[in-house]
């Protein structure tokens, strides 16, 4: 090789400036400094997490595949579905918080939960950690009816109706007369998330207990314009209800993606 001389430096020199002169070219990446702040980066959704023992497909918020991009979870411990949906998560409130900002210092910097009915600690838990929390799918309910022509509705399916009361609907944002239909507790997925009697799920048991709550609401209530569905494990079925009561559906994979998208907006051009 040889050696490099005035001439050449001044030739590089020059390049750079015609470069840097011309919008047309892109601006050379002279340093590229990455900074490390939290022990783990690239997963900026963090889920707290029932504890259950019950299968999650695809598409229920507890399976990693459901996402499109990377996720968080944390357990809380003896918070399981009987105590959360059935006792209304009494006493529970100090290791849900807990969990959020283990969530948060790991990396986290938005919180959701896999159980809709935590929607009853939404202002608790959003004002313990410091970034943008969503407790639960039903605080879509009055974002959703917002869109919805005049005198349409949303209606929300549940995996228990007696469950889910007035303060919870409060905590969401809902009217209280908004209409709700549970799914039948001898189905089979009552039995497997709730009960939990049985170690397998069949899914297309379960798709069948979906189809037949969203219908009889839809029934009840022909106002209705859309549907939120309240259980976080309800997504896997969210396309076959769409396709049969030609409604748009929400539920909380819709809320990830919709909180994921403004921790990480599209970069065009």
């Amino acid at each position: 090789m040889g050696v490099s001389t005035a001439a050449d430096s001044a030739l590089a020199e020059n390049a750079l400036a015609s470069v840097a002169m011309n919008p047309s070219f892109p601006t050379p990446n002279l340093a590229r400094i990455a900074r490390g702040v939290k022990p783990v980066q690239g997963a900026p959704l963090g889920i707290i997490m029932l504890e259950t023992r019950f299968p999650r497909i695809p598409g229920d918020i507890g399976n990693g595949l459901t996402w499109p991009f990377p996720v968080l979870y944390r357990v809380v411990p003896g918070a399981t579905p009987e105590r959360v949906v059935l006792q209304g998560a009494r006493g529970l409130l100090p290791d849900f918080i807990a969990a959020a900002q283990e969530l948060v210092a790991l990396g986290a910097e938005a919180i959701t939960t896999s159980c809709g009915f935590l929607c009853i600690f939404q202002k608790e838990i959003a004002a313990a950690i410091g970034v943008p929390v969503a407790t639960s799918s039903l605080i879509q309910v009055p974002w959703v009816e917002a869109l919805l022509p005049a005198g349409r509705r949303v209606g929300v399916i549940t995996v228990s109706p007696v469950s889910l009361t007035p303060a919870h609907l409060a905590a969401s944002g809902m009217a209280p007369d908004t209409p709700v239909a549970g799914i039948a507790q001898d189905g089979e997925l009552y039995r497997v998330l709730v009960r939990q009697d049985k170690a397998e799920l069949d899914a297309a048991a379960a798709e069948r207990d979906i189809l037949e709550a969203g219908r009889a609401l839809v029934a009840a209530h022909p106002e209705i314009g859309a549907i939120v569905l309240e259980c976080t494990n309800m997504p896997p079925y969210a396309a076959a209800l769409q396709a049969a009561l030609g409604l748009p559906v929400h539920d909380v994979v819709s809320l990830g993606s919709y909180l994921f998208a403004g921790l990480r907006p599209r970069r065009y051009g």
